[in-house]
């Protein structure tokens, strides 16, 4: 009981079944759900990556095909043109306002001699016919007499970053007589935006770029980089050599993904590239997605398994309940329901018929310490909890005090064995005279007290004699007649203090023993009696 006790005391500082239960599966779906985030994340990173990868090699590699096109095109139109020329040995400016606007490859096309003076021009607004070529990209076409294409450079006349193309003019017997050539404005609206600014890349969150053979930047959807030389990038150094590809690389510090194309005709290169945060944007998109579409079943699950614990720790909660209350209050016998579950069944079962057997010992102790064990009757100690409890609920009641008369003697003389048959015999004339409410106790010797509730000292005075005279009249087997003298007070018209009240019928018994015995006697209470009493208490 003190072990039960001092459990008791702590169980406010234990954590419960149900909630150990709970949390245990918290954290247990709280740990799974999140390894399989993790896992996803780590996973569609990885599939998003390569996907990106591939689609931006893809892209570029489309895009390098079409610029692989278009500058054969763009050739064709020029060797076109110049067989036109050498055909009809005319520079006719209308015809090359018509080339120039027709296939908008150029932004401006120009006719230089055998002599390399320009003689014509369009637009016509640029430089005036008959002026010597001056720019090194010119020049060195004007030397090779072979198809060209410049690196970008910056035009003294027009003042505009231009990629210079050429094809040589050769009349009909092969002698050499100039060239045609085409620039573009790589900083004003041309063929290379018109194509690559129409490709949609922004709608996937991909960029992309155009680099010249010597590592200028020929093409950026921000115009203020044209022109920027970005030979010293690993990806365009791999351009550079005739590769093409895709990596993961770092440009200005900022982690791109990037596939890059090289175009065969021209030696350029494309890159088309996505940037690193714009990825991981996507990914924790999809991740708040997967934890918004995670949210229903993680709160119908945790509900689940609150009733879940609740009742798979339900006959445990009740086993611990009633354990923490045994020695606190009285107990009656438990009967339990089967469990669904094997262990908490079986569990159930051992520790109930534990329990009942516990209680059975517990209720078999107590009665036997709240039970004379010669007469049966209840003792001194049940009679004295009995007479406090109905003097607190302030319940009417006589007491008789009854003592066999000259019972010494019949020790003497006969035994204590045989007193003992007397005394049980004693016992039963009461217990057959007094009503199944009336309480009979057996005080200390050869001593009984009767205790009749709701019952006056006149009633309690007819059934006192009713016990004398069966007790006087009754056979025993010592064949001689044994008598009993009684005395009776009442609560609360005599007295209000449950020892005052004993009292006064054991002094009315003794005065009854000492008035001839075999009487009964009614208590009388004097005022210097009670001044007495209630001064020595």
């Amino acid at each position: 009981m003190y072990i039960l006790r001092k459990i008791t005391e702590k169980k406010k500082n234990k954590i419960s079944l149900a909630t150990l239960l709970i949390g245990l599966v918290s954290i247990s779906v709280l740990l799974t759900l999140s390894i399989l985030l993790f896992v996803s994340y780590e996973y569609k990173k990885q599939s998003l990556y390569e996907t990106t990868l591939t689609l931006n090699l893809s892209t570029a590699s489309k895009m390098s095909q079409t610029m692989d096109s278009l500058f054969i095109s763009m050739r064709s139109s020029l060797k076109n043109a110049a067989a036109f020329y050498s055909v009809v040995n005319a520079a006719d400016a209308d015809y090359l306002d018509l080339i120039r606007k027709s296939s908008n490859y150029f932004n401006s096309i120009m006719i230089v001699d055998e002599s390399g003076v320009i003689r014509n021009i369009s637009p016509s607004s640029i430089r005036a016919p008959g002026e010597k070529i001056v720019t090194d990209a010119a020049i060195e076409a004007f030397k090779g007499k072979k198809p060209y294409i410049s690196k970008p450079f910056m035009s003294p006349s027009t003042k505009q970053l231009i990629v210079f193309i050429s094809e040589p003019l050769y009349d009909e017997k092969g002698i050499y007589r100039g060239f045609i050539g085409g620039s573009i404005y790589l900083q004003k609206d041309n063929v290379l935006n018109m194509i690559f600014g129409n490709y949609g890349l922004n709608e996937s969150g991909s960029s992309l770029y155009v680099v010249g053979s010597d590592g200028s930047l020929l093409y950026d959807p921000n115009i203020i980089q044209i022109g920027k030389n970005i030979s010293s990038y690993p990806i365009v150094q791999q351009l550079m050599q005739g590769k093409s590809g895709y990596t993961l690389t770092k440009t200005d510090g900022i982690s791109l993904l990037a596939g890059y194309s090289y175009v065969p005709e021209n030696k350029w290169g494309i890159v088309v590239y996505s940037e690193m945060s714009t990825i991981k944007a996507q990914l924790n998109i999809q991740i708040r997605q997967i934890l918004l579409y995670s949210l229903l079943p993680f709160i119908l699950l945790m509900l689940a398994t609150i009733w879940f614990a609740h009742r798979l720790a339900r006959p445990f909660v009740m086993l611990a309940n009633i354990v923490g209350n045994m020695g606190n209050k009285e107990q009656k016998l438990l009967t339990m329901d089967q469990h669904w579950n094997r262990e908490a069944d079986v569990l159930t079962k051992t520790v109930v018929l534990a329990l009942n057997g516990i209680q059975l010992k517990t209720d078999q102790l107590t009665q036997a310490a709240m039970t004379d064990a010669l007469t049966g009757l209840s003792n001194r100690r049940s009679l004295e909890k009995t007479m406090k409890q109905w003097i607190e609920e302030q319940k009417n009641y006589s007491i008789i005090v009854l003592d066999i008369d000259r019972f010494k003697l019949v020790n003497d003389t006969y035994g204590h064995q045989e007193g003992d048959r007397v005394l049980q015999h004693l016992s039963k004339i009461v217990m057959a005279t007094i009503r199944p409410g009336d309480l009979c106790s057996r005080y200390g010797g050869e001593e009984f007290v009767v205790l009749l509730p709701y019952t006056n000292v006149q009633d309690a005075y007819e059934v006192a004699e009713r016990i004398r005279e069966s007790m006087e009249n009754s056979e025993n087997h010592l064949k001689h007649r044994i008598t009993i003298s009684l005395g009776i007070a009442h609560f609360p018209s005599q007295t209000r203090n449950a020892d005052e009240l004993f009292v006064l019928a054991d002094q009315a018994l003794y005065k009854a023993k000492n008035s001839g015995r075999n009487r009964t006697l009614i208590a009388e209470v004097k005022n210097e009696y009670l001044y007495s009493f209630n001064r020595n208490n």
